[in-house]
């Protein structure tokens, strides 16, 4: 018998200063058993960072959601889509290969990658010349010091409190904030 995904619930508040966005998100993770809370978290802290584009491309009239993620490797992380089934943003987290990266800006508008971990670099330098072409991708790179403070954050039920300011999103859960400046690679 399978392992099943553990579901984690999450009530995040975002203030997105540098866009004008606030609003209030109610969020069911399901975490793969392969998934670790880092990656959780991390997902949670791009679909923060980018939860303002549901106003800006859709003006309101999208989803925004996590996708299946690690269980189904042709579904994002995260994914804004209009009313109309266009997928305008497709997020990926992680160090993926170049190919799904490459379907993902054949099927989405605009594909953001969040690499966190300490390995990131390394993973950079042999994908950096990979990943040239494609004009519709944005590579960010969030610190592993960051994403692992982000880990102690995970709850089976989150509230959390999500503020952008000068392209640093600061996430707290009332007790511990964690600062998150990501720096852009591509």
């Amino acid at each position: 018998m399978a392992i099943k995904s553990t579901i984690f619930k999450a009530n995040v508040q975002i203030a997105d200063i540098d866009h004008g966005y606030y609003a209030d998100h109610a969020l069911t993770l399901a975490r793969h058993p392969s998934e670790t809370d880092e990656r959780m978290m991390v997902r949670l802290v791009a679909l923060s960072l980018q939860a303002h584009l549901l106003q800006d491309v859709c003006n309101g009239d999208g989803v925004l959601a996590f996708g299946a993620g690690l269980s189904d490797p042709d579904e994002p992380d995260v994914m804004l889509t209009d009313f109309t089934g266009r997928k305008r943003l497709w997020i990926e987290v992680g160090q993926p290969e170049e190919k799904p990266l490459l379907k993902a800006c054949s099927k989405a508008d605009q594909v953001m990658l969040y690499v966190f971990s300490s390995s990131g670099d390394v993973w950079w330098k042999n994908m950096q010349n990979k990943l040239i072409k494609p004009t519709s991708l944005q590579v960010w790179r969030i610190p592993s010091s960051a994403s692992q403070d982000l880990a102690k954050l995970a709850e089976r039920s989150m509230q959390l409190q999500a503020t952008v300011q000068e392209g640093v999103v600061m996430m707290s859960n009332g007790k511990t904030t964690v600062d998150i400046e990501c720096e852009r690679w591509k």
